[in-house]
């Protein structure tokens, strides 16, 4: 993930926990010393975590805080039983890396996947990418539970129902009048939040959740999906917000990815709505820190309002 547009000095989140090339070698040196010796570089940061490159073939991942930190362990207990049912590459765990004094916190060293992310400049035939992206999306819903439940730090938000983020997506709102209100049109982007939350909802069974299939989670190699990355958010819950990021890719990808996957027309509401939540959120909580996140927090918003618009 791109660390390009972070306010550099600004931490993220409330009791970050300091990360830089020092605390990463001394966790080598610690624990992984055949690696210690290889090169290290900055390959990253996003939200939830700071990445390095490690060598030509690993790359260190660190979690920004505790709470980022459960997503690390999840990754590690789950990723090796998922990958082997999905035919596109996703990350594999080669070191837990367990808290030290230097860094109380867990963390992991994985395989290093080649790739650019999703981009204009990276894809040439974004249907082609739609109907990729929604394979993998089919064949990640269809894995077995494996007995496994929509509990713990497998229950993230994004795999339940609408209603119960109202209050707070009503809140983020209020303080996107404050900031973008000039450019987005935030009063249609409620009124659909607001519809979405009248239907019914969601009645299939809970699947597999990647939980967050932005373009900076899928990896491209001659112009074509080769990975997906960053599974912080998997969780087990209802389809729904699975299909929110669609908004962040061109309009042909989009219509390719629905028909593909033959989604129904209450299916496509509450994926907006979640599009919707999560761009309002990301606006409000970044403002000030992450102005690359916020910026393709607008975009999304502004492609959801040309797509309302259009249909």
């Amino acid at each position: 993930m791109s660390s390009g547009g972070k306010i550099p000095g600004v931490t993220l989140h409330e009791n970050e926990v300091p990360i830089d090339e020092a605390v990463v070698r001394s966790l080598l040196e610690a624990q992984c010393p055949e690696w210690a010796g290889l090169s290290l570089s900055p390959a990253g940061a996003g939200t939830d975590n700071t990445m390095y490159r490690l060598g030509d073939d690993l790359l260190v991942r660190l979690p920004r805080t505790a709470d980022k930190a459960r997503s690390v362990r999840k990754e590690q207990e789950w990723l090796p039983r998922l990958a082997p049912l999905l035919a596109c590459p996703v990350p594999e765990p080669v070191h837990v890396g367990t808290p030290t004094t230097t860094f109380p916190l867990s963390w992991s060293v994985y395989r290093w996947l080649d790739g650019n992310e999703a981009q204009p400049d990276t894809v040439q035939d974004w249907a082609a990418f739609g109907t990729d992206l929604a394979a993998f999306v089919r064949e990640l819903h269809n894995i077995d539970l494996m007995g496994t439940t929509r509990t713990g730090d497998l229950s993230w938000y994004r795999g339940g129902c609408l209603q119960p983020c109202d209050q707070w997506i009503s809140t983020c709102f209020e303080d996107c009048r404050t900031t973008v209100d000039a450019e987005l049109d935030v009063e249609t982007l409620e009124r659909l939040w607001t519809a979405a939350l009248a239907l019914p909802e969601p009645s299939g069974p809970h699947v597999w959740l990647h939980g967050d299939l932005k373009p900076t989670n899928l990896l491209v190699q001659e112009g074509k999906l080769h990975a997906v990355i960053d599974f912080g958010g998997l969780s087990v819950g209802f389809p729904d917000a699975e299909h929110s990021t669609v908004w962040d890719l061109p309009p042909q990808a989009r219509q390719v990815y629905w028909n593909a996957l033959d989604l129904d027309d209450l299916t496509w509401a509450r994926a907006r709505a979640w599009a919707i939540a999560v761009g309002v959120s990301g606006i409000s909580y970044y403002w000030h820190t992450y102005p690359a996140f916020v910026a393709e927090c607008r975009a999304r918003l502004q492609a959801i309002l040309a797509d309302a618009t259009a249909r």
